[in-house]
């Protein structure tokens, strides 16, 4: 049978419109057929199930009309009685569908413009699932593509099968493009929306970085240099942490390459922006010192559980490791992770005295000695009347001038003064009513309860519905800087672990969780000894 020209253009339509929008021919021919069915329910009455089907060979369009196999006929349009089904097949029952040829029908131009909203809709979505599906899985990589238009400062790019869109805040500062110009970025994110998939670019995204030195050092690419972080100021200055898997190779000159090359490269790509290269380190304090290069760190500080570190630099340098408005310090904190503070030679000197004499006074007033042996119990190190009253005797009695008799006199005034501010704080924590039963949660005091009862945390379920970051405070980034948030506990040394335990604790007790039961590891080892003896006895009763 010969194919006529109308079916084998339609076929050629298909083929072309596929090809265009990188489609599946499938799709074309399927979106055809549900156009064609819609444009004959208007022919044949929209009540009718009506099918239609294209040949993918031969083009030839074949309509059918579906019928419910029933025993009595309520809707002609699409009900068939089962004994008239029978004649067009004997093994028919009822509730099955029985399907009817029908006559070709010429389009009208209301059918047809119909036909064809439907295929275009159909194609419409087929390639917008395409973009979705091929661009959702392309999220962390670097793409190339052509400026095609600039809206309101957004850059929009060709990428030859979709459109994405460089928005103006992830534009590198005064980085100006033109259409026709090439562009690469980042892609950090694909949504698929109503419009279509929306593929979004970044100039700015650190991680842009880390990808294009990937792609310009072979031993990155190869996995044998690691890329740990890298943070960025887009435009200015950068930091980039690396790190080798090979201990013949330096991670930092293998980035730089011969004479620059390599690091050059990606500066030209990021419009002159300074790039630093770091070498990584497991020990916190050296990837630090490591960060804030160019300046010289004489000495460092660690407070592990906030991640905040103390930097003292010499006076000279201290612009230098700031940077001109803060910068070096503030990437070097993005890179590392840590809230750094940096302080002169001077500045800590001074601290450090201020602290020594703030500690001599307070020995002074709380034990009732004279200065001497306050400076002599500051310089020994003891930080709070609580050490020197809990410490080994021997330890008082080892400072110069002090005996064993002048060692428990002070340890027995520190004591008195304990209890005496402890009785304080009871008075104050039941003026302000709370509860006692607190008392009973491990590690609980009154002063904390006193400070508990100021925030109005009074009763066991009070307590219960705490989290840490109410009683230890929380810290968060805003605007490149670090806020601290105080918390009900501010100034009494607990940590999150500790405070959390407490809250547990408080709501075992409350009745909101249960406790889970301690496992007795003296009932498991001698459970497992009489396992490891029955095992062995086995054997020799077999003998």
């Amino acid at each position: 049978m010969a194919v006529s020209a109308n079916r084998l253009e339609l076929l050629q339509i298909a083929d072309a419109v596929a090809r265009e929008k990188s489609i599946p021919r499938e799709i074309v021919l399927k979106s055809m057929e549900e156009a064609l069915q819609k444009a004959a329910r208007s022919r044949y009455g929209q009540e009718t199930e009506v099918r239609a089907e294209i040949n993918p060979k031969t083009g030839e369009i074949r309509f059918s009309r579906l019928l419910m196999v029933v025993d009595e006929i309520e809707n002609d349009a699409t009900q068939i009685l089962l004994a008239d089904a029978h004649k067009k097949n004997p093994a028919a029952q009822v509730g099955d569908w029985i399907s009817e040829t029908l006559p070709p029908f010429e389009f009208g131009r209301i059918p047809a413009q119909s036909a064809k909203q439907v295929i275009v809709q159909k194609v419409r979505e087929a390639e917008r699932d395409r973009q979705y599906e091929e661009f959702k899985d392309r999220i962390g990589e670097i793409i190339n593509g052509v400026v095609k238009r600039v809206e309101y400062g957004n850059v929009i790019i060709d990428l030859g099968k979709g459109e994405a869109v460089i928005r103006r805040d992830e534009l590198i500062p005064r980085e100006v493009f033109r259409p026709g110009d090439r562009a690469r970025a980042y892609v950090y994110d694909v949504r698929r929306e109503q419009r279509g998939p929306q593929i979004f670019l970044s100039r700015t995204h650190p991680q842009l970085m880390a990808k294009l030195f990937a792609q310009e050092v072979p031993e990155i690419y190869d996995g044998v240099i690691e890329v740990k972080s890298v943070a960025r100021d887009p435009g200015s200055r950068a930091k980039i942490a690396v790190v080798s898997r090979d201990a013949s190779i330096d991670p930092v000159g293998a980035c730089v390459g011969m004479r620059g090359s390599r690091v050059q490269a990606v500066v030209n790509e990021l419009q002159g922006e300074k790039i630093d290269i770091i070498p990584w380190s497991a020990d916190a304090a050296t990837f630090i010192v490591n960060a804030l290069q160019p300046a010289e760190v004489v000495k460092v500080v660690l407070d592990e559980d906030s991640s905040r570190i103390e930097v003292v630099v010499p006076d000279e340098q201290l612009s230098l490791a700031i940077g001109r408005r803060g910068q070096n310090v503030r990437l070097a904190s993005q890179l590392t992770g840590w809230d750094i503070d940096i302080l002169t030679e001077a500045e800590e000197s001074e601290r450090r005295q201020k602290e020594f004499v703030e500690r001599t006074n307070i020995f002074m007033e709380a034990l009732d000695v004279d200065e001497t042996i306050g400076q002599l119990l500051a310089s020994e190190g003891f930080r709070s009347v609580e050490e020197i009253a809990y410490v080994e005797p021997e330890e008082v009695a080892s400072i110069e001038g002090f005996d064993e008799d002048t060692a428990e006199e002070i340890q027995n005034r520190a004591r008195a003064y304990l209890e005496r501010i402890d009785a304080e704080f009871a008075e104050k924590r039941r003026a302000l009513g709370v509860s006692d039963e607190l008392l009973e949660i491990d590690g609980m005091t009154n002063e904390i309860l006193a400070r508990l009862g100021e925030n109005d945390v009074k009763t066991m379920e009070d307590f219960a519905g705490c989290v840490p970051d109410d009683l230890c405070g929380w810290t968060e980034r805003k605007d490149g800087e670090t806020i601290k948030n105080a918390g009900f506990l501010d100034g009494i040394e607990i940590s999150r672990v500790d405070a959390e335990a407490m809250i547990m604790k408080a709501r075992v007790k409350a009745g909101w969780i249960e406790e889970e039961p301690e496992i007795d590891e003296a009932v498991v080892d001698e459970a497992a000894g009489d396992e490891a003896s029955e095992g062995g006895s086995a054997p020799a009763a077999a003998q």
